[in-house]
Parts: structure tokens; C-alpha cells; sequence
């Protein structure tokens, strides 16, 4: 599999790493990131483990893996910048904040289109009945199959709808068509661990949503702010689908990403100032 990560230099004091989603790559952060650099945040994204190749790759692995792949790629990544901060995507954003309960030094986190159910109004049947998904989707003749995300794919913008129809890998390298049902039971099973670890949050957390989420409603980012335990902002988008980090308004995700990292940033150099006076 070809390493798909990107980094952006900066100064190397804050530094934000960007978590793609599942059957994602990480170019698709690109959009998100260019806005959060031009404010003065260094990147780093990179390939969650089993991503970046087939699906038979993808199902090697499970949800613990990919955020091992995560964990390591923080380490990495705090070694070099004073400061970090996680932005993900669905699965990344819950990963985000696995590694927020993990590492408590983390300064902020960004949680877009999260997902403890595929209820969205335009999802197959096949994903809505969440138990019964949930209880045989892992089966070994049950977990190969998998299921293609309909039209619009997630994306509100008519012209990235019409890329994503006709060349998916043009617009996300290395990002997959297919969803397979064994990678989609390890994502339920990660969005009820990050559930149970999220009281353990206390680093800021923004939570952006769209009205009209295709793939997950709404009440899954009211159900995550619900089980969070420190300050957290939950922002709706009025002209977006899902892929909100891409789609019409993903300036305006990263203008509120940046947002509450500089915030956070602020806050962390007052309390460093009040340390120093006493």
C-alpha cells in the first residue's frame, strides 16, 4: 500500500493532525487543512492502518488498529510541535478523541459528521437496522460483502458529486468505493468505545454536523455531546451533506476549527504567564 500521509510545516508550535475517515485517505483533509495553515497551524495526516489499498486490505484490520496506527502518528507528531491538536472525520474524528482520553495533553479536538448510526435520510436498509447489523455484520461470509454509498455520496456541492460519481480515486486518492459490511460493524464498535471513554475528554471539542446529513443524523452529535465530559460546542451546517471537511462550507469548518484551537491556544499561554508570575 502506498503511505498516502501528508505533512504542511509550520513553526513547529501548533500543530494539528488530521484524521481521515474510513475508506478515506488522507487527502481529503486537504481542504480543512489549507484553512487551519493559513492560520498558522503546521500538518500532519496520516494513513490509518489498512487504509490506502483494497478492500481485503481494509478488512485485515480492526477499529483497535487503526487507532494504534493514530497513536503512533501522534507520538511522531509531538515530538516536533509544542502543541497538538486532532481533526477528524467520522471515524477519525471518534479516533481524535480516543487519543484525547488517551493523551490528556491534547489542546482541542474537532469532531465532524460523527457516527454512532448510519441513519442518515439517504442511507440503504442495509445499514439502518443498527442491531441486527451490529450482531451478524462481523459473520465470515457476512463481512466480505459490502455496499456502495448512494447518490449524492455525502456531498451537497454539485460539481465534487459529479468527481466522486465517475472518478472517486481522481478526488481522494487512494480512498475506497465500497464500504464492506465487516469494516462498518468495527466502526459501530469504535463509536461505543469512544462512547463509553468520552467522560475521560477534558480538552475542548467542536462538534460540526449538517442539517441534513445524509449518512448520520443529526442526533448523533447531541448524542456524543451528551456523553462528553469537558467544554463542548456543537455547530449544525445548513448547506452541507456528510463530507462537511469537503463539501460546500469546508471553509467555514476550518475558519471554526481554527477558531477553538487559537482559543485553546490562548488559554494554555495564560495559565503558562500565571505559572511563570507566581
Amino acid at each position: 500500500m502506498k503511505d498516502r500521509s501528508f505533512r504542511v510545516r509550520g513553526d513547529g508550535r501548533r500543530g494539528v493532525m488530521l484524521l481521515h475517515g474510513l475508506t478515506g485517505a488522507p487527502g481529503e483533509m486537504k481542504a480543512v487543512g489549507r484553512v487551519l495553515n493559513r492560520r498558522g497551524f503546521e500538518l500532519y495526516a496520516p494513513l490509518l492502518a489498512g487504509h490506502g489499498g483494497t478492500e481485503a486490505d481494509l478488512l485485515k484490520t480492526g477499529w483497535r488498529d487503526w487507532v494504534d496506527s493514530a497513536r503512533e502518528a501522534y507520538l511522531k507528531f509531538a515530538r516536533e510541535v509544542d502543541e497538538v491538536y486532532v481533526a477528524g472525520i467520522c471515524a477519525g474524528g471518534a479516533i481524535g478523541l480516543e487519543l484525547c482520553a488517551q493523551f490528556p495533553e491534547i489542546r482541542g479536538a474537532a469532531v465532524y459528521s460523527m457516527l454512532f448510526e448510519y441513519d442518515g435520510w439517504n442511507m440503504p436498509k442495509i445499514t439502518t437496522g443498527a442491531p441486527v447489523i451490529q450482531a451478524v455484520a462481523n459473520l465470515p461470509l457476512i463481512r466480505r460483502l459490502s455496499f456502495v454509498q448512494p447518490h449524492p455520496y455525502g456531498l451537497k456541492d454539485e460539481r465534487l458529486r459529479t468527481m466522486a460519481a465517475h472518478a472517486l480515486q481522481s478526488m481522494i486518492p487512494g480512498a475506497l468505493e465500497r464500504m464492506p459490511l465487516g469494516c462498518m460493524h468495527q466502526l459501530y464498535r469504535l463509536a461505543r468505545h469512544v462512547e463509553r471513554v468520552a467522560p475521560q475528554v477534558r480538552a475542548p471539542v467542536l462538534i460540526v454536523h449538517a442539517l441534513e446529513d445524509d449518512m448520520a443524523n443529526l442526533r448523533n452529535a447531541y448524542r456524543l455531546r451528551d456523553a462528553l465530559g469537558g467544554r463542548t460546542e456543537v455547530f449544525v451546517l445548513e448547506d452541507s451533506y456528510h463530507m462537511v471537511h469537503v463539501d460546500k462550507e469546508h471553509a467555514r469548518v476550518g475558519e471554526l476549527t481554527a477558531a477553538l484551537f487559537t482559543a485553546a491556544s490562548a488559554v494554555t499561554e495564560q495559565r503558562q504567564r500565571e505559572m511563570v508570575d507566581a
